[in-house]
C-alpha cells in the first residue's frame, strides 16, 4: 500500500518548493546548526547538499554553505560561513533556501530518472550539481550509446509533461522486487519499515530520497554533453542543460 509522506518528516520532505521556513534552533556547536525543522536538503544519493541563509530574530544574516546528515545522530547539519556566537538553543530563526542552486538540483535528479529509463543496466554511480550531472552505467557488452540519440530521447520524455510522484511503500517490497533497486552497489536505507519512491509516470519508479520537479517540463531542454568509458564495462553518460 502506498501513501504520501507523513507530517513529521522534515518541511524539504514534505514539500521540494518550499522556499522560506520558521523554526527553532535545537543545537549550535561552532559552524553548525541543528533545526526543529529545514527545508534544506542534507547531502546523499549524488546530490548536494543545500545552501542559502539563515536569519536570527534580530535580524542578523548567516550564510548556510552546506546542509549534510550526521551519521552518529542522523540529524540534520546545517554548516554556516562564520561562526555565530549569539545563537543558541530554542532561538527562533527564519531560513532561505537557495532556490535557483535547489531548483536546478531538482531538474537534474529528475532527468537522472529518466536517463535511467533509457539505459537497460544497473546503475555503479552518479551525481550532480547544479551546472551538469553524470550516471554510471555497467553496460558490459551493450553497445555505447550514441550522444545525439539519446539527446533525442531524452527530450521526447521531458516533453510529454509527465507527473513525477512520490509514494511511501512497504520497505519489504524490496524483498518481493529488488529490480526496483537499480543502484548495484548502493541498497536504500532500511530499519523504518517505509520507502520513499519516485514515479515518473509510466516510465520509472526507483527508491530515491532526493528532491524532484513535481512534472518532466520542468526539466526543460537537455543534452547528452559525453559518453566515455570509466574502466572495462562503466560507461559515464553526463548531463548539461541546454
Amino acid at each position: 500500500m502506498s501513501s504520501q509522506p507523513t507530517p513529521d518528516q522534515p518541511a524539504y520532505i514534505q514539500d521540494a518548493y518550499q522556499r522560506e521556513l520558521s523554526t527553532r534552533i535545537i543545537l549550535v556547536n561552532d559552524k553548525t546548526v541543528v533545526l526543529e525543522n529545514t527545508i534544506f536538503y542534507p547531502t546523499g544519493g549524488g546530490q548536494p547538499g543545500d545552501s542559502g541563509w539563515l536569519t536570527s530574530s534580530n535580524g542578523e544574516k548567516y550564510e548556510i554553505i552546506n546542509t549534510r546528515r550526521c551519521r552518529e545522530t542522523n540529524q540534520i547539519i546545517h554548516e554556516l560561513a562564520k561562526e555565530a556566537p549569539e545563537l543558541k538553543a530554542d532561538d527562533q530563526v527564519s531560513l532561505v533556501i537557495d532556490w535557483d542552486r535547489r531548483y536546478s538540483h531538482m531538474r537534474f535528479h529528475t532527468c537522472m530518472h529518466l536517463l535511467c529509463s533509457l539505459i537497460p543496466a544497473g546503475v555503479t554511480g552518479g551525481a550532480l550539481t547544479d551546472q551538469k550531472a553524470r550516471l554510471d552505467f555497467s553496460l558490459g557488452e551493450i553497445p555505447l550509446p550514441d550522444e545525439q540519440g539519446l539527446t533525442d530521447q531524452l527530450n521526447e520524455l521531458i516533453r510529454k509533461d509527465m507527473p513525477v510522484t512520490v509514494e511511501v511503500l512497504d520497505e519489504n517490497i524490496l524483498d518481493e522486487q529488488p529490480e526496483l533497486v537499480r543502484t548495484m552497489s548502493v541498497q536504500p536505507p532500511r530499519g523504518t519499515g517505509q520507502l520513499r519512491m519516485i514515479r515518473v509516470q509510466d516510465t520509472d519508479f526507483q527508491p530515491c530520497g532526493g528532491t524532484h520537479v513535481a512534472r518532466t517540463s520542468e526539466i526543460g531542454h537537455v543534452r547528452i554533453s559525453k559518453v566515455e568509458n570509466k574502466g572495462k564495462n562503466n560507461k559515464r553518460i553526463q548531463i548539461v542543460f541546454e
